[in-house]
């Protein structure tokens, strides 16, 4: 099953949670504040090459609005 990272309209929290793919787009329980006012986040996914640039594999197509989709504040997460 995969893994799919979902946002929390009620209290800001973004969280991961395995779902089937036939279920993937269902309201899901917040588990921090128990809403069902969620829904399913667009994840960003890297796929690095042997001849990529250390710079380049380790940015990972990761891109920072305001936080980081770990929800730690910019620049704390190594991702940036």
């Amino acid at each position: 099953m995969p893994i799919y990272e979902f946002h929390c309209d009620e209290c800001d929290a973004t969280f991961e949670q395995m779902t089937s793919m036939s279920q993937r787009d269902a309201k899901v329980k917040c588990p921090a504040c128990g809403s069902k006012k969620t829904g399913r986040k667009l994840s960003v996914v890297a796929v690095g090459t042997a001849g990529a640039s250390a710079g380049a594999a380790s940015a990972g197509g990761h891109t920072h609005s305001s936080m980081c989709g770990c929800g730690k504040p910019r620049g704390s997460c190594g991702m940036n």
